[in-house]
């Protein structure tokens, strides 16, 4: 068997400007990995890099013919665990541009097989937890009228950023404007381990469901001061990036947020979740804002989450790909009608 692989860079504009504790993003630059078969059948993934975490689409783009490389030279998309052990060997960081070779793969593994990605993998579709959907940090104001748009869309799992000096006022706004909602909080490592404390305290009378990454991730024991002392359950993310930090952050936090794009890849998140359960965290998925090329396949993983944030493409103004249907952040894997990842477009 021969495979050609290519990639380009995609350019998606989001629907607002987007903010949270340390930047605001109005642009999400991905790229778009495919690896097609000599029958013709095309995997696709992408990558979405962060500079968070030491990538941009810049450095995506000058690894991904290395990488790329090693799926040619193997040639056969079944051996997943040889093909991602040589990427990894190939290129230790840049985990975005891995994972979108593996979502490719995997997309592509799964259009052979003639099966949604979920039932190659024997996931149950009716255990698949709803995405949560961001509220960013805005004008109080703002913050309402995206509120106000995201209830009448019907998401009633809201995650509000915060990390400001108006914290209080952000979430009692969006309590106001979305009574029935789940609502979580993301400080994105902006407070001071007393601080968090503090604020935790007060935020909880508005009736929240857990606090993700309080405070920094160079702050392993501030971490821990937090989830001794708060009132609301603690979620790490910046503090939880690849598989040997899950049992570093296992006494220190009660829910381990996962990225695909943080890990490398899908086999790896597998690895992560199984991991988390072993040490008796919860875990949510998270996401970056992603094309559905990305995302399609992190919500093939739902059914093994206790929480969702997988809104990254419903966040965008358009997307060129189409990907899991997630009505009313619901997601669907039961009504995907095409083997696969399920994104289709480009």
């Amino acid at each position: 068997m021969s495979l050609e692989t290519d990639f380009e860079r995609v350019s998606l504009p989001l629907e607002n400007a987007f903010t949270i504790s340390r930047g605001t993003q109005e642009t999400a630059e991905n790229v778009v990995v495919r690896i097609e078969d000599d029958e013709g059948t095309v995997g696709v993934g992408a990558a979405a890099p962060s500079e968070h975490y030491g990538e941009t689409a810049a450095t995506v783009e000058a690894v991904l013919p290395d990488l790329l490389g090693v799926v040619e030279q193997v040639g056969d998309p079944h051996q997943l665990d040889r093909i991602e052990r040589r990427l990894r060997e190939t290129v230790e960081r840049n985990p975005a541009a891995r994972c979108a070779v593996s979502v490719a793969l995997h997309d592509l593994v799964a259009k052979r097989t003639d099966l949604p990605l979920y039932r190659y993998w024997g996931l149950d579709p009716e255990e698949a937890v709803p995405t949560s959907y961001t509220i960013g940090i805005d004008s109080t104001e703002r913050m309402a009228e995206k509120t106000e748009t995201a209830v009448e869309r019907g998401y009633d799992v809201l995650k509000v950023k915060v990390g400001t000096d108006r914290d209080e006022e952000i979430i009692s706004t969006v309590r106001e404007h979305a009574p029935g909602a789940t609502i979580r909080v993301d400080a994105n490592e902006a407070w001071s381990p007393r601080e968090a404390v503090r604020k935790i305290d007060r935020l909880a009378e508005y009736d929240l469901e857990f606090v993700e990454q309080p405070v920094s991730a160079d702050d392993p024991e501030g971490l821990n001061f937090v989830r001794d002392r708060a009132v609301l359950p603690i979620a790490a993310d910046e503090s939880c990036v690849t598989l040997p930090d899950i049992p570093r952050i296992a006494d220190k936090a009660d829910i381990a947020n996962l990225k695909l794009m943080k890990c490398g890849g899908l086999r790896e998140a597998k690895r992560m979740i199984h991991t988390a359960r072993a040490h008796g965290l919860e875990v949510m998925l998270g996401c970056m804002i992603e094309t559905n090329a990305a995302i399609a396949a992190a919500a093939h993983l739902a059914p093994m989450l206790d929480y969702a944030d997988l809104d990254g493409a419903l966040l965008l103004e358009s997307d060129v790909y189409e990907g899991v249907p997630m009505p009313e952040g619901d997601i669907d894997l039961a009504g995907l009608d095409r083997p696969g990842t399920g994104a289709r477009g480009g």
